[in-house]
C-alpha cells in the first residue's frame, strides 16, 4: 500500500491456517487462536461504542440548537403582534 498502513489482511487477521478448517479440528488443538478474535473483537466493540457515543453527543447538540432556533423564531413572530 502506499500509505504504508496495515494491509487488508494485517487489519482483518488473515492467514491460511483457519481455525475453523477440518484438520485443525482433528489435531485436537486447545483453541488458543480464540482469544486473539475475542481480544480483537473487544478492541473494535470498544471503538464501535466510542463513535456512537461521539454520534450520540453529537445527535444531542444538534437538536438542542434547533429547539432553540425554533424557540426564538416563534418568540419573534409573537412579539411581532404586541
Amino acid at each position: 500500500m502506499a500509505s504504508g498502513g496495515d494491509s487488508w489482511a494485517d487489519q482483518w487477521g488473515y492467514n491460511d491456517e483457519r481455525d475453523d478448517a477440518p484438520d485443525a479440528k482433528k489435531k485436537g488443538g486447545s483453541g488458543g487462536g480464540t482469544s486473539s478474535y475475542k481480544q480483537k473483537f473487544g478492541e473494535g466493540l470498544g471503538k464501535t461504542k466510542s463513535a456512537a457515543s461521539s454520534g450520540v453527543k453529537k445527535v444531542k447538540e444538534g437538536t438542542a440548537v434547533g429547539i432553540n432556533w425554533i424557540k426564538d423564531k416563534y418568540q419573534k413572530t409573537t412579539q411581532k403582534g404586541k
